[in-house]
């Protein structure tokens, strides 16, 4: 245990974090999995979802393992093929996309010879943030043209999103409203932001317009739902939506300080998409208002340590890559959160880490990678600046032993004062 240890390198303060998060999923998801086990007359054995659940965190680290073993660098010319390719897989996903849980959007498409699913939006993300870090990183130097950005950043980001917006609204309007936020610290003109954010607007406005001229085209069926979930946040109004958030602020009232105890939610029974998108809700219950905070402030300490990751990248684009790929994370699980409180109307993000999912979990498990890398080469200079000191500090002494066997001269004095002699020869 101890080498399999010592052969993590990076953050090791992260590895923890996200080991707490993946460690204390276990229990939720095997508790929240009884109602999807009894579905279609299942025999309401929950233990396979268990099982296929260690699958998946086992998976995610092995990915988490192996992605940060690699340069992070190599990832910004990785991020230019790649767009093209998740165009494809995309637009793939909206014209043959496969429909998960009674979901009214085809978000997953099936990998062939495997069988499993795999949500597209979810890499499209991920790529699509490190694309952005390495244009920031790239222009740095020189004052950022808003024409040529238009066509170099801007397109790309628009043509992602527009594949992404038709099946997922929520997920589109957080990579963008994260891709701002990226921008802006990464010093992009605060007036051409202003255009974008308006522009995108003006886009989405458009969208809505066309889609209330065609109701019946499968490619806008999912602008009905945003309007519907918007509406009933809104108002009193009955609908499936309300009966998700009446059951998640039952079961999170009834949770009260210390909850009903490990396995013992009763919500778990009657609320959709308790293993998933409602998961914080079946927490609360069983671990009350400590188990809800308890992981607030995780996810909070893990945002905490990117920004120091962030801070300690030696490159700008080390950290905007953290920056990126980080705080979408940590923003994800908030949105997951709120929805469940009802701050924010029903999205259907997941928890990170602790959700059930198996896409979700790797691509999480991708983007921690690549931070991990980051902290990896910070970690690997620190250690060479050490190296260097200590040889040098070696040398010191041996030139300081040396000369007071020669001479016995007074050594407060640096090296290149003391000797012209070769540090090959002295090491002789």
């Amino acid at each position: 245990m101890k080498e399999l240890v010592n052969k993590l390198k990076g953050d090791r303060v992260i590895w923890s974090f996200v080991a707490l998060l993946a460690l204390f999923s276990f229990m939720p998801v095997f508790s929240a999995s009884s109602n999807l086990a009894y579905l279609g007359h299942g025999t309401g054995n929950t233990l396979g979802y268990l099982v296929k659940h260690l699958a998946h965190i086992c998976i995610g680290f092995l990915i988490i393992y192996w992605v940060h073993k690699i340069p992070y660098h190599y990832f910004r010319a990785i991020s230019i093929v790649g767009l093209p390719v998740v165009w494809v897989l995309l637009a793939y996903t909206l014209i043959k996309g496969t429909v998960i849980a009674g979901a009214n959007a085809s978000r997953w498409i099936k990998v062939p010879f495997i069988g499993i699913t795999f949500q597209t939006s979810t890499l499209a993300a991920l790529v699509l943030f490190i694309f952005v870090a390495r244009y920031l990183s790239k222009n740095r130097e020189e004052p950022i043209r808003f024409k040529a950005s238009l066509v170099e950043l801007w397109l790309p980001v628009f043509i992602t999103l527009i594949l992404i917006l038709p099946a997922n609204f929520s997920t589109a309007a957080l990579i963008f409203s994260m891709i701002i936020m990226l921008v802006f610290i990464g010093k992009y003109p605060i007036k051409y932001i202003a255009v974008i954010v308006g522009s995108g607007i003006i886009c989405l406005v458009f969208f809505v317009l066309i889609a209330k001229a065609f109701p019946d085209s499968r490619f806008f069926s999912r602008v009905g739902t945003w309007g519907s979930r918007i509406e009933n946040f809104t108002s009193d109004k009955d609908d499936e939506d309300d009966y998700q958030i009446e059951k998640a602020k039952i079961a999170i009232a009834s949770g009260k300080i210390y909850g009903l105890g490990p396995g013992k939610s009763v919500q778990k029974n009657f609320l959709p998409q308790s293993s998933s998108d409602f998961i914080y809700a079946i927490i609360v219950e069983e671990y009350g208002l400590v188990g809800g905070f308890g992981v607030l402030l995780l996810y909070l300490l893990l945002l905490f340590r990117f920004v120091i990751a962030s801070h300690k990248a030696n490159t700008l684009f080390g950290k905007l890559v953290v920056i990126g790929l980080g705080f979408p994370m940590i923003f994800q699980a908030m949105i997951n959160m709120a929805v469940a409180v009802e701050l924010l109307p029903v999205t259907g993000q997941t928890l990170p880490l602790i959700s059930s999912g198996g896409s979700s979990i790797w691509m999480t498990c991708f983007a921690l990678g690549i931070i991990i890398s980051v902290t990896k080469k910070e970690e690997e200079i620190a250690q060479e600046l050490k190296d260097n000191a200590i040889r040098e500090a070696a040398i010191q002494k041996l030139i300081d032993k040396q000369l007071e066997e020669e001479d016995g001269v007074d050594t407060d004095y640096s090296i290149e004062d003391k000797t012209s002699k070769p540090v090959e020869e002295i090491f002789k």
